[in-house]
């Protein structure tokens, strides 16, 4: 998706205004000072005019800048063998906040990021499909939660709201059941407008699965891979792509939709990814076994032990991913697939070696080497990457090329 860049937001400080109105070389500049900080964790000035290629002069007054802004703070001094003592900056996590907002089709998600990408606050709802409605309604009274703590100060820095929201939210009636009225509603539904009228934020909106590829890039094990696939578990599965260590959206977003990989046709009927590797999958085997899958919802961290379903669950499940792995890696050759989810981190870690176990079974002659790692953000992805998206807007690198801004 392209950004739409509409100005400055009357509720963020000047200390924020860190749009494109400002110079391109020296907004990139600071871009760049930040997402390298972000990525080292602290930094003192010659080692950012090293990794940059700036000279100490422009890497000092960008970083004069930024700690006046409050965004990055000064670090106890590194005495060396040699010479002063060198300071490392970090980011400020009070220096800038954004909201997510998942919208999901059994629960919605608002959640409180720092700078860092610290959860401050999250608000959880479970439901069974909502109306639009209800779920304003939830958004609603769940952003009053959300801010309450919140000081009149750091509300002037919250930099953004983002939501992460499936592809055609509407078109599941048949995987999901529930009210036909309530899917028919959501079609024209006017979701960015009707947020926007809860504040002065400036709103990003973004398919789910895409921009829970985001904290992964940001505050997990992303950085370590120059490009990777990155599959993602909720109720049906989903992920997004990450090329030279920026995600691509594609022309409409959408990019990555690998929830929708043709899959071998079962008993003659053709399928999709997301009909064996989803946790849908799951709760449809609990069912038959007798078990209520909605005891999965509240705490998707901490599953109780559910037995053979589980097992059963994992293998389809880790076949299914084989397979797409192999197609993913028949495209464009990733160094890594990176599988996360709304799991436990245990049933991720099982998922993963059962998915490298059912790979050795492929004929992978003609397919770069590649390896399969475990993400890190867990349950909390879409959220997070909704969050995300105000912070890549205003101070990481990746501005352009996840989602668009609405006013």
């Amino acid at each position: 998706m392209e950004l739409a860049s509409s100005g400055q937001s009357k509720a963020m400080g000047p200390m924020l205004a860190r749009g494109t109105s400002q110079n391109g070389v020296r907004l990139y500049n600071e871009r760049l000072v930040m997402s390298l900080i972000r990525r080292h964790g602290s930094l003192p000035k010659a080692e950012m005019a090293k990794l940059t290629g700036l000279s100490a002069q422009t890497v000092s007054v960008i970083v004069r800048q930024l700690e006046t802004d409050e965004l990055l703070v000064k670090e106890t001094p590194q005495r060396g063998k040699v010479g002063q003592p060198l300071v490392p900056f970090s980011l400020n996590p009070d220096g800038a906040y954004s909201i997510g907002l998942k919208v999901g089709r059994h629960s919605g998600d608002l959640i409180l990021l720092d700078l860092t990408g610290k959860i401050i606050r999250k608000i959880h709802q479970p439901y069974h499909f909502p109306s639009p409605a209800k779920f304003m309604a939830f958004v609603t009274g769940g952003l009053e939660k959300l801010l309450a703590d919140l000081s009149p100060g750091k509300r002037q820095r919250i930099a953004g709201l983002g939501i992460a929201s499936p592809f055609e939210l509407w078109n599941w009636e048949e995987e999901i059941g529930g009210s036909h009225d309530a899917f028919e509603a959501w079609r024209d539904y006017d979701l960015v407008g009707e947020i926007k009228k809860l504040g002065e934020w400036p709103v990003h909106v973004s398919n789910d699965a895409t921009a829970a590829c985001a904290p992964e890039l940001l505050f997990g094990k992303g950085h370590r891979f120059h490009s990777y696939a990155y599959f993602v578990l909720g109720y049906f599965i989903g992920g997004g792509i990450v090329i030279n260590g920026h995600i691509f959206p594609g022309h409409t977003g959408n990019a990555g939709a690998l929830g929708t990989l043709p899959f071998p046709p079962k008993n003659g009927r053709p399928q999709q990814l997301l009909h064996s590797a989803s946790i849908s999958v799951l709760e449809n085997q609990m069912r038959v076994a007798g078990l209520d899958p909605a005891e999965l919802m509240p705490t998707p961290e901490n599953w109780r032990d559910i037995g053979p379903a589980l097992d059963s669950w994992l293998a389809i499940a880790a076949e299914s991913l084989a397979y797409a792995c192999t197609a993913a890696m028949s495209v464009i050759d990733f160094d890594a697939i990176i599988i996360d989810g709304a799991m436990p981190a245990h049933v991720r870690a099982a998922l993963v070696e059962r998915t490298r176990a059912a790979l050795k079974h492929y004929d992978l002659r003609g397919v770069p080497a590649f390896s399969i790692a475990e993400g890190s953000i867990g349950p909390d992805a879409r959220a997070m990457g909704g969050a995300s998206l105000s912070l890549l807007a205003n101070y990481m690198t990746d501005r352009d090329v996840l989602f668009k801004e609405t006013r």
